[in-house]
Formats: C-alpha cells, structure tokens, sequence
C-alpha cells in the first residue's frame, strides 16, 4: 500500500504542478514547497541520531576490533573500486554521446557556488576528523559523524562492565528511532507529492520572457534533453554492467532485493534526496535479512564513501561543460581531473547541491570554464539529482548486501525475514 501512495503522489504532483504553475499560482506553488520543506525536515531530524545509534550498536556487536577492521578494510576496497567504474562510466558515455555539444554556456555568467566552497586535499583528510560532535549531528555532517561513532564504539568495547549502561542506551535509542522513523515515513507521499508539485510548477512558469504552462515547460527539458537523457542511460549503464553482476556474484536474490528497496529508492528519486531514504532504507536491509551491526556500520559509511550516482555525474558534467565551452583536455587531464573527483567528493558528504561545489572548484583547474557550466546545469539539475539520488541509494543497498555476504551470511539468509520488522529492528 505505501508505494502505490508513493506513486500517487508522485503522478499527482506531475499534474497539478503543471496546472498550477509557479508564476499564475504563488499560493500553490508556496503550498506544495512547504510540503516537501516538511518532509525533508523530519527526515533529516532522523538522520543523526539514527545514523549514531545503529552504528555504535552496530559496531560493538561486530565482536571485536578486529572484525570490525576487517569489516572496514572491505568496505573501503568496494567502495573504491564501485565508485572508480562509475566515474569511468560517466567519462564514456560522455565521450560517446557528447551531450555538452550546443548547450547555452554563459561565459558571464556567475554561478551561485563559489569555487572557493571546495576543499584542498588536506582539508578533505582533515574535515574527517570530529571537531564537534553535537555540531556535526546538527549540520547533517557524517563523514565526521561516523568517524566520531566508530571511535566511541571502539571505546564502549574497552569499557567492560562500566560501559553497559550506555550499551543499553544506545541500544533503546536505536529502537526508538526505528519507531520515530516509522511515523516519519507515514507522510512520505505528502513530501513526494509536494517535490514533484513544486519543481513542476516552477518548471510550468515562465522562463525568459516565453509563454508558461506545459508549452514553457517542454521547451526548457527539450534544450537539454540530450544532457539529461545521458545521465539516465548512463545510471543504467552502470547498474547493469556493474551492480547486477556484482549482486549476481554474491547470489543475491534479485527480485527480492529490488522489491526489498523499491520503496527507499522511489523516496530518493522523487525528493532527489539520498538522506530522505537512509533511515528506510536501514530498516528494509535489515528486514531483508543483513545482520544490524553490518548493515548499521556499512550504510552509513557508504552514504560518505560510496556515492556512486553523484560520483558518475560528477564525471558526466564536467565532461559536458567542457564540451560546450569548446575546451579540447588531453587524456592526461581527463584522468587527472577524474581522480580529483575521487578525492574531492568524499569530503563534501552532506552538503546542499556538493556536486556543483565540486565542479565548479575543479574545472577551473583544468581549463574549464567551472561557474558558467554550474550556472548552465542549474537548469536541469534537479532532474539530474533524482535520479543520481536513486542510484546512490541502490549503490549504497548493493553494498550492504554484498559485504553481508562476505562476512558469511548465507545466500538463503537474504529475502526469508518476515514483513513486520518490530522484532529485527
């Protein structure tokens, strides 16, 4: 019932948000914002405490420091070696399809991300390390929210006996905010009702002077029809050629793990929000049958080191704001600006719109014109974050699974778990 909710609010926001549109219609369009502001605020209200809770658990029922290293060093080499091939997936379907070719590139133009926003490598190294514990939670920060619960989990562990109460502590507040969670997503089809009503209606407005409505709209999507549609086929691309033999390889029931995330993956595609799906996402991993202490380690971490929809975008992009400013970048560019994308976009983890931050600081560096292209794929980026946002959920979910697996869970483990998650969770 509650995808078929989803889905409705999906359809119904399309609709209305094109009957109404932003500029004859400020009330509805003002409402349906509101709706997906809503939303999006109780799920991040969830995402910290969540995200702390499962993984201090989670980490102090791995065993052992030593499992949870092992747990760990996997984790990295998976990420790493995922997140590379869809960066590489993104430069070839660039190259393949040119999709920067003809797009508008204001060489005045001033984009609204700063270059200076993005981080040098140190500081990426450096901005991992916990400075404030209560102030990354409330920024939504968790690259150095995960490092200060692994720590403190570490610490629990050397604490013996003195340490329990805190054990059962975050134990009972992982639970809670399960059942917080829970409440949460009950109006999940209200905020995806609202984020499809409001970018549709702005979309219906009129832009430069043109007529609104449906007419306005189809003009705007079919100037960059070619640049959207790249991203998608290339999403594609990488799930099947990389996600599905990787799941295959693991003999993980497909049909099941699809059904299993479908719900999350819808969430993050229609609010263009990967974090809107993180706490349903953790529940329905576990339903499926991943143990909680590696689905609470592995998720979160991955949602810091294992963007593999943003990071293939990352490489698409940039590929096209090169290709619409004219710039020729030899092989050795291409690679070099490739891995410092690697880099860059594991320091960025929570903040708005990072992938711009990201383009546009690193462009310049190589020849690039990195405002003006941020400034010409702000047109279509909120399409282009859904589904990046999907493929990052799906990456993450893949993940989880597969590292389950190489800790020994078996095959006929996964997909058996009843629906009512009240006893797993």
């Amino acid at each position: 019932m509650g995808t078929r909710l989803i889905f409705l609010g999906l359809v119904a926001g399309v609709v209305l948000g094109g009957f109404l549109p932003q500029d004859s219609h400020p009330f509805a369009y003002e409402l349906f914002r509101f709706l997906s502001k809503a939303f999006l605020r109780l799920v991040k209200s969830v995402v910290a405490p969540i995200v702390f809770a499962t993984l201090v658990s989670g980490m102090v029922q791995v065993g052992s420091t030593g499992g949870l290293g092992r747990l760990g060093a996997r984790a990295f080499v998976y990420f790493e070696v995922v997140t590379t091939l869809a960066l590489f997936i993104g430069l070839g379907v660039a190259h393949l399809v040119s999709p920067g070719v003809g797009l508008p590139l204001d060489l005045a133009a001033a984009g609204p991300v700063k270059a200076s926003a993005a981080k040098g490598g140190w500081e990426i190294l450096l901005h991992a390390f916990p400075e404030n514990g209560l102030r990354h939670a409330a920024e939504g920060d968790v690259l150095p929210l995960v490092v200060f619960a692994t720590i403190f989990a570490v610490a629990l562990r050397r604490s013996g006996d003195h340490g329990l109460p805190v054990v059962r502590f975050v134990d009972g507040l992982a639970h809670v905010m399960f059942r917080y969670t829970e409440i949460i997503m009950t109006f999940t089809p209200l905020g995806v009702f609202g984020a499809m009503a409001s970018n549709v209606s702005h979309m219906a407005s009129s832009h430069d002077g043109q007529a609104g409505g449906w007419g306005a709209g189809a003009h705007l999507l079919a100037r960059y029809a070619a640049l959207v549609s790249s991203l998608y086929v290339a999403l594609a691309v990488f799930i099947l050629l990389v996600l599905v033999p990787v799941l295959t390889v693991a003999r993980v029931p497909m049909l099941r793990f699809a059904a299993t995330i479908r719900d999350p993956v819808l969430t993050a595609f229609s609010t263009a929000s990967s974090e809107a799906a993180l706490p349903k996402l953790l529940d329905a991993l576990v339903r499926f049958g991943v143990p909680k202490p590696v689905a609470a380690f592995v998720l979160p971490a991955g949602y810091s080191f294992n963007l593999d929809g943003s990071t293939l975008y990352l490489a698409l992009a940039s590929m096209a704001i090169a290709q619409a400013s004219g710039a020729n970048l030899t092989l050795t560019e291409e690679f070099a600006m490739m891995g410092t994308f690697i880099l860059a976009s594991k320091g960025v983890a929570g903040v708005p719109r990072a992938t711009l931050v990201i383009i546009a600081s690193t462009c310049d560096g190589f020849r690039i014109p990195g405002e003006a292209g941020v400034a010409m794929l702000l047109a279509v980026d909120e399409l282009m974050d859904m589904a990046r946002s999907a493929a990052n959920v799906i990456g993450n979910a893949t993940a989880t699974v597969v590292l389950a697996r190489w800790e020994g869970l078996p095959a006929s483990a996964l997909g058996q778990r009843d629906e009512d998650v009240s006893e797993t969770s």
